[in-house]
Formats: structure tokens, C-alpha cells, sequence
């Protein structure tokens, strides 16, 4: 007997047949030129979209620094820092900073929770903060709120704008500590960039190296590089929090935490050191009309720096949307050299033309730390095609 071939079976004959279709039809999709030009147009698109949203976080970073600042140079923070406050030198610089640091969180809080209600989605932030990502976005919150911003207007309160490069330094220290901590990959381009990033802040540390410098300037830089590892932890943590959050509902969490625990934490402790009435100092904060409206809109600038943040991240991919939020390096020594030192006319506020380098050499650093240059070559030639 002859063996019976694959014709002879119908049963045979019908599989072989849809399989054949299936092959046909995967063929004819995969050669679609029409359908593979406008994904990559979408991808395309939406990549540049992200792309600007990042950037604008760091501008948005750069206003929120100089309006804090001008805030806490106005009304009664004018009579705080004055040699007839009564407050001791502890007080006036952590006290006061932790202060004007809980004040901008705080501020970025209201319009966080106002934004939420008004868009209908602050149920969504009460279900979201009793979650295990909630709560994990609470924790960064506490490291990047009262330490982190705490320190970083310590630094500016006595080096000025020289302290916000070296804070920029966050995401070379977020690299580093997610290799330790995460056990994240670290290679020869991150660890050139990271050198640049440390070469860019040894250029702004030779600043103090002169004469003719502000008092206490090496150590305001020491707390601006607390503040960078502080956010640099933050980062850390927040990139398992804000992968399961939408980036309205995490901002909202972290600014709430942030000032809540500024204000319960911080700054009733250092009120307690000083042996001064804290409660009494913050109502005066809050209530002052000269100074509030500046941290009103420090807080709102906040909320849009970390709001975009979060959301350039999700649509440009987390490298390149951390990259183009570190060009904070440079928009917040030119925010305030504009608002503070052009508009408002108060001196201290020029950088001398080596810091303005090593901001834009920071920069570089962070694109470099974050990704591979010569990606966004292959990037642009794909899309070509």
C-alpha cells in the first residue's frame, strides 16, 4: 500500500490551507508601507511632544527657584533676616529656609488638591495615597520635600545661584545610587557623564576660591549637593511609584506629603532648637500679603516643574525626559538673574562667566548620564525612512 498524501485528507487539507492564509495575512500586514510610515509618525510625534513637555519642567523649575526666593525677600521675612529680629544666626539660616521651603511645598499642595477637584480626580488621589506605590511616593516625598528642598534653600540663602547647578547633580547621584541600591546598569558612557557632571561642580566650586566671595559660599554649595542627593534618592525610589501612578495623582501625593511634613516635622523642630515660636513665624508666612503672592506662584511653578517632569518622562521614556529636565542647571541661575537681579534690581545674582559654562557643560553631562547621543541620530533615520 502507498503511504496517502496530504490531498487526500480533507482535514489535512483545511489546516494546510489556514495556515497558508495565516502566512498570507502576516505578510500582508508586515509589508504595509502605509501602516508602518504613520506608527512611526505617531511614535514620532509623540516622542517630540515629550520631549518639549520635559524642557518645559525645567523651566518651570527655574521660576519656582527665583520666586521662592524673591518671596523670602519680601514683607516680613525683610524683618527676619534683619540684625533686629532677635533670631539667632541657627535660626535665621535653617529655621527661616526650613521655612520657606515649607511655605512654596505647601502652596504647590493647594493648587495641586484644587487642579485635582476642579478635574474631578481627587477621589483618585485619596484611593491612590493607601496603595503600595502611594505610599512608596510618600516616602520620596519626605526625603525630597523637608531634606531636599530644605537644603537647597539653605544653599541659596548663602550662595545664591551657584547652588542650582550643583543640585543638577541629582540625576548624576540617581545613577550612582541606583546601582548600588537597585543594582541598575552603570556603564563607561554613564561614568563619563557623570565625571562631567563632577567636573562641571568642581568649575562652580572654584568660584569660592577667590577674594571677593560670599560669606559661608563654600558651605551653601555643600547644602545644595545634599539637596542633589536627596532628589537623586527621591528619583530613585519614585521610578517604581510614578510606573503605577498617573503623573496628576503622583504630584498631587508628593506635594501634599512634602508639605505636610515640612510644616509637622521641620520646621517645628528647628522652632524648638532656636527656642523660637515656629507656629507663630508660620501663620506671619502665610498671612503676609507682600510675600505670600511670590510663593503662591513658587508653588504653582513647582507643581508644574514636577508635573511635567513625571509626564515628559512618560512620553519621552525616562532618560531623555530626565535629561531635559536637568537643563534646570542653567534655567535657574538665569531665572534669577532676570527676575531677581534685572527686574527687582537686587545685587548678588551675576554669575560669573565660568559658572555659566558649567552649567551648560552639566547639561551635556546629564544627556550623556541618561543616554547615548548617537541614539538620537538612529532615531532621526528610522523616522526617515
Amino acid at each position: 500500500m502507498g503511504q496517502a498524501s496530504v490531498e487526500d485528507n480533507p482535514l489535512a487539507v483545511g489546516v494546510k490551507r489556514k495556515g497558508e492564509e495565516a502566512i498570507a495575512g502576516k505578510t500582508t500586514a508586515g509589508v504595509n508601507p502605509a501602516a508602518v510610515v504613520a506608527n512611526r509618525k505617531l511614535k514620532a510625534d509623540f516622542r517630540r511632544r515629550g520631549i518639549i513637555v520635559a524642557l518645559i519642567s525645567g523651566l518651570c523649575y527655574g521660576f519656582y527657584t527665583a520666586f521662592m526666593t524673591l518671596g523670602m525677600s519680601k514683607g516680613i521675612w525683610v524683618e527676619w533676616y534683619g540684625q533686629t529680629s532677635g533670631l539667632s544666626a541657627f535660626a535665621v539660616m535653617y529655621l527661616l529656609g526650613a521655612l520657606g521651603a515649607a511655605t512654596t511645598d505647601t502652596c504647590s499642595a493647594i493648587w495641586a488638591i484644587g487642579i485635582a477637584i476642579v478635574r474631578g480626580r481627587f477621589g483618585d488621589f485619596t484611593r491612590c495615597i493607601r496603595t503600595k506605590p502611594g505610599l512608596v511616593m510618600v516616602a520620596a516625598a519626605v526625603v525630597g520635600g523637608p531634606l531636599a528642598s530644605t537644603a537647597y534653600v539653605i544653599g541659596l540663602q548663602m550662595a545664591g545661584a551657584l547652588v542650582v547647578p550643583i543640585a543638577a547633580l541629582c540625576p548624576a547621584v540617581g545613577a550612582i545610587l541606583g546601582r548600588i541600591l537597585f543594582k541598575q546598569e552603570l556603564n563607561g558612557r554613564m561614568m563619563f557623564g557623570i565625571g562631567i557632571c563632577f567636573l562641571a561642580s568642581f568649575m562652580i566650586g572654584s568660584t569660592g576660591l577667590g577674594a571677593n566671595v560670599p560669606d559661608n559660599l563654600l558651605l551653601g554649595l555643600f547644602f545644595g549637593f545634599i539637596a542633589a542627593v536627596c532628589w537623586g534618592i527621591e528619583g530613585c525610589v519614585c521610578g517604581y511609584g510614578t510606573s503605577m501612578i498617573d503623573p496628576e495623582i503622583g504630584i498631587t501625593i508628593r506635594q501634599v506629603t512634602a508639605g505636610i511634613s515640612n510644616l509637622c516635622i521641620l520646621v517645628p523642630v528647628f522652632g524648638l532648637i532656636a527656642h523660637v515660636d515656629a507656629y507663630s513665624m508660620v501663620y506671619q508666612s502665610f498671612t503676609d500679603p507682600k510675600a505670600i503672592i511670590w510663593f503662591a506662584l513658587a508653588g504653582l511653578s513647582a507643581y508644574g516643574a514636577f508635573m511635567y517632569w513625571y509626564k515628559g518622562n512618560a512620553m519621552c521614556g525616562a532618560a531623555l525626559g530626565m535629561s531635559c529636565n536637568g537643563t534646570f542647571s542653567f534655567w535657574g541661575p538665569f531665572c534669577c538673574w532676570i527676575i531677581l537681579g534685572v527686574i527687582f534690581g537686587q545685587p548678588g545674582w551675576n554669575m560669573p562667566l565660568i559658572a555659566w559654562m558649567a552649567a551648560f557643560v552639566m547639561v551635556i553631562g546629564i544627556f550623556i548620564i541618561a543616554m547615548n547621543p548617537l541614539d538620537l541620530f538612529k532615531k532621526n533615520t528610522e523616522e526617515a525612512v
